[in-house]
């Protein structure tokens, strides 16, 4: 995977830089266009990036704490598509939630055990404690 130049690297982090200090305002709005910018920079195919999964993951991020779970779901789908994506628990502990907030219940479980197999409970720090109970309530299932 090749690195972006410094100049563009800059810029995109700029720009989610000031996206995340808008989603720690609830400006969401805010946040959200500016990730959208940031996104448009990176070259195609955009798949080919890493830093476009975290874009991608923040963005959906942004979308889940404004509700609007149908673009988080496509959004976070979308940073899985980027290599090396199905290794990180947060981006399926946040797939986990758009999947849940759809009411999608059995893609919402595999997610968030996912998310506590690849991350341990960690991952679920902070985060709504029926989030994890569903994960670990799943992995009792498996086992």
């Amino acid at each position: 995977m090749s690195e972006l130049n410094d100049a563009l690297a800059a810029r995109i982090t700029e720009l989610c830089d000031s996206a995340d200090d808008d989603v720690e305002h609830a400006r969401y709005d805010d946040a959200i266009e500016k990730y959208h910018a940031a996104l448009a920079l990176v070259p195609a195919p955009q798949s080919a990036w890493r830093i476009t999964m975290w874009i991608l993951t923040a963005l959906g991020e942004a979308f889940l704490f404004t509700e609007r779970f149908e673009d988080a779901q496509a959004v976070l789908m979308n940073a899985m598509e980027v290599p090396g994506a199905t290794a990180n628990p947060f981006l399926h502990l946040r797939l986990g939630q758009a999947e849940l907030g759809l009411g999608n219940t059995r893609a919402a479980r595999d997610e968030l055990t996912r998310a506590l197999r690849g991350g341990g409970e960690l991952v679920f720090e902070g985060e709504d404690a029926k989030l994890l109970a569903i994960a670990k309530a799943n992995l009792g299932d498996d086992e």
